[in-house]
């Protein structure tokens, strides 16, 4: 077995960044960002801080935003970006090379393919689309069009997480076959309030875009929507993608190890949960177990968005358990442990580096002519997981999945939860 100094000094070599060379490292991307609240104006804070990039235009419908975007960019390269409410101007500027996404869920997919058509690269946040149907469509476009599509799920550059897969890779656990990620966290609950006009300022109609018609609510709009069947995923892929994508890499990683490859999707799923907890308008549910079903192996997830207590000492994060001992994996370390519970290895890493690497990662793909760390086909696999993991506890019974044509087979209900039926004139892209 090798020892944490022996293991660490010979990860640290092969797993230098690969955005550290490229074949011109003085090339300068300009880029568009669309959507900048909340996990989006980090993106555009941290695209705006890279000396390569020049973050020409910023777009949302919230005219609202504007004025503390426009000021942070400015702050950050040296001079103002122009605005813009309509996406679509984007898409239509030749100087743009790179589309940046921060949007709600349901507007993932249709600017990531016409983004794709219009010969933009894009850089989009998790999970990757709406349902499985734009998640496969995303990555059709991006073959078709030949565009780098860089998924947010940012561990995939962070150095922690190779580190701890390298490990196990190394084959010290022995046989594994089983991997589980979890959540536990306090949130609050986001009760009852009445719907009302739009604040002024803002294209509603623009920001639900292919969802239902509705009036609006505080509920569904800025941060809350998440909680909706029409706009997100709930917190299974709000967080779980993270944490569901750490369990599966390491699973994959002990796979190899035993000289085997863990299929890209499961044979089944099942879900079980609800809403135990808050009495509130959200639809997800607040407490759900989700399992996969592998040939030789299942994953696991875990969430309680109610309960703060800590799982193998991480409020967030996964394991990977083998016949010789387990790894943790966390947001910004990892620790290996024997058959007694005793710490074997371990590392560590900042995990706000992550998102540095992880943008820099896809200029160097786009510079380089490879796929990014996070490629829409890793991306659209992890995301579909959240999606089986949802359409599992929506029907509430065990699916079987059929990997090759993406689908449940011949259970309609089922199916009919693959897509989402489209609000003109924003309907799906044709690839």
């Amino acid at each position: 077995m090798p020892t944490r100094r022996t293991f660490m000094k010979t990860a640290a070599g092969a797993l230098a960044p690969a955005y550290l060379s490229s074949a011109n490292p003085n090339e300068r991307f300009t880029v568009a960002m669309m959507g900048f609240r909340g996990r989006g104006r980090r993106i555009l804070h941290g695209f705006a801080e890279l000396p390569d990039v020049d973050v020409k235009t910023i777009c949302d419908v919230d005219r609202r935003l504007f004025d503390d975007a426009v000021a942070a960019v400015a702050e950050r390269q040296g001079h103002r970006p122009s605005v813009e409410t309509d996406f679509r101007r984007l898409l239509d500027d030749p100087d743009i090379d790179l589309i940046a996404m921060g949007t709600p869920t349901h507007w993932h997919a249709i600017p990531t393919i016409l983004a794709c058509q219009a010969g933009k690269h894009v850089y989009v946040e998790k999970p990757a689309g709406h349902n499985i149907a734009e998640g496969r469509a995303m990555l059709d476009a991006a073959r078709k069009y030949n565009r780098v599509v860089q998924v947010g799920i940012q561990s995939r550059s962070g150095l922690n997480y190779r580190e701890a897969c390298e490990y196990i890779r190394s084959g010290v656990l022995g046989k594994v076959a089983f991997a589980k990620g979890w959540e536990s966290a306090r949130q609050k609950g986001i009760g009852y309030p009445p719907d009302g006009p739009a604040p002024p300022g803002v294209d509603y109609d623009m920001w639900l875009g292919p969802a239902p018609k509705r009036p609006f609510n505080p509920n569904r709009f800025h941060g809350s929507w998440r909680w909706f069947f029409d706009y997100g995923t709930g917190d299974l892929g709000n967080d779980g993608v993270h944490r569901v994508d750490y369990a599966r890499r390491g699973l994959a990683a002990g796979f190899e190890a035993m000289g085997k490859r863990l299929p890209d999707w499961p044979t089944a799923v099942s879900a079980a949960g609800g809403k135990f907890f808050f009495d509130d308008a959200q639809q997800w549910p607040d407490t759900l177990v989700v399992t996969w079903d592998y040939p030789g192996a299942t994953l696991m997830y875990e969430m309680r968005n109610w309960q703060p207590t800590t799982m193998e000492g991480e409020a967030e994060g996964s394991a990977v358990y083998g016949e010789n001992g387990y790894v943790v994996i966390g947001n910004g370390s990892w620790h290996a442990y024997d058959e007694h519970n005793q710490v074997v290895a371990e590392g560590s890493s900042a995990k706000s580096d992550d998102d540095v690497r992880h943008k820099r990662d896809m200029l160097a793909a786009i510079r380089n002519g490879r796929r990014p760390a996070c490629d829409i086909e890793i991306g659209h696999c992890a995301s579909g997981l959240v999606h089986l993991g949802n359409i599992a506890w929506r029907t509430d019974r065990k699916l079987q999945f059929d990997a090759a044509n993406e689908s449940f087979g011949n259970d309609d209900e089922a199916n009919r939860l693959l897509g989402r039926e489209y609000r003109r004139p924003w309907v799906l892209p044709k690839v």
